[in-house]
């Protein structure tokens, strides 16, 4: 991806953690997207996901706010699936999961009916999928012929090492008239430019993109892959303030995190800038 040019400097953050270490990043005017620089080395980005409480790769519940987490995870599953029923127009298919995490969302789309494929790099995460009878594999270049109906991304693609390597993985991947769902943070969100360099959702180095409404539906279109709608992710303003606030304040303060939500979602309700978004595309 050719970013060198319309590049200016945006903010500066720091990774809370794990490292501590700063990163800066950029603003890509042509794409209207954040660029986190200096970008890790693909050999060393795994020691920054290397943490007790990088909770999408765990299924502890020690916290109150690891149990409140995985209570909205547990009824934003069915609510996936239902999205990716509704929009495939069949309620089964063949459905690929890229960043599959610890296997949840494909065990209950396998149990709603569909025939379910994952990726997923982290062993770990791996591990606790397979005991719950999901079998993950680490790269999508294992399917070398096999072509999916659906291919999900929940909160990954802002992720990937190289995005136009990704895009066009995604393109061959998906069958003629397939359906592609991403679900990234908005920078543009009101609970982005009120914690600015401690806004939860920039996490970098992990992060390594970060996008707006155009740069997604920009990105896409470049490869025919089309934006059909965009939906909001309601609750992801109460879950990245409550971890705002502890990297501003170095505690989770409840009260003034759940004020903070309801104030983007309110404001979001006349932006349409919520904190993250749903993004279903069609090949």
């Amino acid at each position: 991806m050719n970013t060198k040019q319309n590049l200016e400097l945006f903010i500066e953050c720091k990774d809370h953690s794990v490292s501590g270490e700063k990163f800066q990043l950029f603003h890509d005017k042509q794409y209207d997207m954040l660029i986190t620089s200096p970008k890790p080395k693909n050999e060393e980005i795994g020691k920054y996901y290397e943490s007790e409480d990088y909770i999408s790769h765990t299924d502890a519940k020690r916290s109150l706010f690891e149990k409140i987490y995985h209570l909205v995870k547990t009824y934003s599953l069915s609510k996936k699936v239902r999205l990716v029923s509704r929009t495939n127009k069949s309620k089964s298919g063949i459905l690929l999961d890229i960043g599959a995490g610890t296997g949840e969302f494909l065990l209950v789309a396998k149990n709603a009916g569909w025939h379910v494929f994952g990726t997923e790099p982290n062993q770990q995460a791996k591990n606790l999928a397979k005991q719950k009878g999901i079998d993950l594999d680490g790269t999508t270049l294992d399917y070398e012929s096999q072509k999916f109906d659906v291919i999900t991304m929940w909160h990954v693609l802002e992720h990937v090492s190289d995005l136009d390597d990704q895009i066009l993985e995604i393109k061959r991947l998906l069958k003629p008239e397939g359906y592609l769902i991403v679900a990234v943070p908005n920078f543009k969100s009101y609970d982005a430019d009120y914690y600015k360099k401690f806004w939860a959702a920039y996490d970098v180095p992990r992060h390594l993109w970060h996008f707006s409404k155009t740069s997604i539906k920009t990105l896409f279109s470049k490869e025919n892959i089309m934006l059909q709608k965009t939906l909001p992710m309601r609750f992801d303003s109460f879950y990245v303030s409550l971890l705002s606030e502890k990297y501003k304040n170095g505690k989770m303060n409840f009260l003034k995190a759940f004020w903070v939500g309801i104030v983007s979602n309110i404001k979001a309700m006349r932006t349409k800038e919520f904190s993250s978004h749903i993004y279903v595309l069609k090949k």
